[in-house]
């Protein structure tokens, strides 16, 4: 009577290890870097073959590349996948502004100088939060390089402007008038509401997530840096005209997964490529403004088909 347990048992084993061998996350590691580019040390991580075509990705506020490590390894097994950080974030340097600019324009010829000193010209973008401004600014002056766009919670309408962006205005008009709109924009309030605000499913997330971005936002010289580039998110707004232009010149093939119930950048934004980009392919999910904390499998797998279309 014995033998048939044990042999059930055997079998049981070498099925949960078959299927265990199979998962993606743990069958491809993530490395991490320092570079030094223009003089600022550049944090990045990478996983997934060189030979494979490349993503980079682009992190939002005031998170780091951190945010895709869930997202990493799902796609990791067939594409290359690159994603720094941005100066004044995460692992990357934060020389104070006297030393360097916290521009858009800045963090975006840095990341694009970034990957031209790793040889990477052929790449697809994925855009969330900040790194839409920074991707804008490097696909419309590269646009030969771009393979293909993903778009998730990264704005590029006036329409896809939450309510908060009123408030924000009141800082572009007038910084030194509006401390208040800064220490609200850094408050450990709202970096938690940034990832559970409005969620379906808000035990899904980490809190260390939102108290790590906290303790970094309170850092020494953050609050000047971070009011140097909320002050120039203006310019942002003012480039949506001409990055909508691009796009209906260039069509790059793109993918907008986008948290539908993200309160800072909001659904109309999402359907609002479907201007520029007749043929964009649109999902609204049930998930916040960091949407692969909650649908991350999901997000892995369009992505999948959408760049199993696009790249050949």
């Amino acid at each position: 009577m014995k033998a048939p347990i044990i042999l059930t048992v055997a079998a049981l084993f070498f099925s949960v290890s078959a299927q265990a061998a199979a998962l993606e996350s743990t069958s491809v590691t993530t490395t991490y870097h320092k570079v030094t580019v223009d003089g600022v040390r550049i944090f990045y991580r990478e996983a997934g073959p060189q030979n494979a075509p490349t993503i980079v990705l682009l992190h939002g506020y005031p998170s780091s590349s951190r945010e895709f490590d869930t997202l990493i390894p799902l796609l990791a097994t067939q594409y290359h996948l690159v994603a720094p950080d941005f100066p004044g974030f995460g692992q990357s340097d934060a020389p104070p502004p006297s030393s360097y600019a916290y521009t858009f324009d800045h963090l975006a010829q840095t990341t694009n100088d970034f990957l031209e000193q790793l040889g990477i010209d052929k790449y697809s973008l994925y855009l969330h939060d900040y790194g839409g401004p920074v991707g804008f600014r490097i696909m419309t002056a590269h646009p030969e390089r771009l393979q293909a766009l993903v778009v998730q919670n990264a704005n590029a309408y006036k329409e896809g402007l939450g309510p908060k962006w009123a408030s924000i205005a009141q800082y572009w008009s007038s910084p030194d008038a509006h401390p208040e709109i800064l220490d609200a924009f850094m408050s450990l309030s709202a970096t938690e509401q940034r990832h559970t605000a409005r969620s379906s499913h808000p035990d899904r997330y980490n809190p260390d997530t939102w108290t790590d971005e906290y303790a970094h936002l309170s850092r020494p010289g953050q609050r000047e840096i971070q009011g140097a580039l909320l002050y120039d998110y203006r310019m942002n707004v003012a480039s949506y005209p001409a990055w909508q232009a691009w796009m209906r010149e260039h069509k790059p093939p793109t993918l907008v997964v986008w948290g539908d119930n993200d309160p800072s950048f909001i659904a109309p934004g999402a359907k609002a490529f479907r201007r520029d980009l007749p043929d964009a392919e649109i999902h609204l999910l049930d998930a916040g403004h960091f949407a692969f904390d909650e649908k991350v499998d999901e997000i892995a797998t369009l992505m999948l088909q959408f760049l199993q279309r696009h790249l050949k």
